[in-house]
């Protein structure tokens, strides 16, 4: 992981950049071991309280995942300090998530939750133009729409809501996640944006 340490009227000496950098990566070790940066940033003066240092942690944990944890202290490190468990209880309630929605998962596998989830065919399709270029197709000839079937295989719809789907998404690191809403009972769509961000696609009932 990544760490930069900065300071605001703050001298950050190795000592500190030090403490700063195993303490993250206690905490990341122990809750999200692939975090992939963080940004410490160390200022005096806390609300015109003189002498008192404030610390601001902004940890990105994972992909689309972004922490931010601020302490207060009498020093640098105690201020780190209280900002880092910030951070960990962060880190901890989403690993709770994430561990409640593994065996969400695993639960939707299950022979006995089959009947309540519905099948459908994923297709990956090749576009006409490169299949021609490449100068072959699959020996069935299959095509939707002009483009080449390269690959099919089943996927499940599962009943979510909004927010376990958003969570399944990030669990799976998929680009895109079909389910039935479970308040709707309509068909919906969570997928990830070239901005970073999660889209939601909503269709209307009935």
């Amino acid at each position: 992981m990544h760490v930069t340490v900065a300071g605001k009227q703050v001298e950050t000496g190795e000592a500190l950049q030090t403490h700063v950098r195993e303490g993250l990566a206690s905490i990341t070790q122990k809750y999200f071991d692939h975090a992939l940066e963080a940004n410490v940033t160390f200022r005096r003066d806390v609300k015109g309280k003189a002498g008192a240092f404030a610390c601001d942690i902004n940890l990105k944990a994972g992909r689309n995942l972004f922490m931010r944890g601020e302490g207060e202290g009498v020093d640098a490190h105690r201020a780190f300090e209280v900002a880092a468990e910030h951070v960990a209880k962060r880190l901890r309630r989403y690993r709770r998530r994430v561990n409640e929605h593994a065996r969400s998962l695993a639960e939707v596998r299950a022979p006995e939750a089959e009947a309540e989830v519905e099948t459908a065919t994923q297709y990956v399709l090749q576009p006409e133009d490169e299949a021609e270029a490449a100068g072959a197709a699959p020996a069935d000839g299959a095509r939707i729409d002009h483009s080449v079937i390269v690959a099919e295989q089943p996927t499940a719809i599962a009943r979510l809501t909004v927010s376990e789907a958003v969570m399944r998404l990030d669990l799976t690191h998929q680009p895109v996640l079909m389910f039935r809403n479970s308040g709707s009972g309509v068909l919906n769509v969570v997928y990830r944006r070239a901005d970073g961000c999660v889209g939601w696609i909503d269709a209307p009932a009935g």
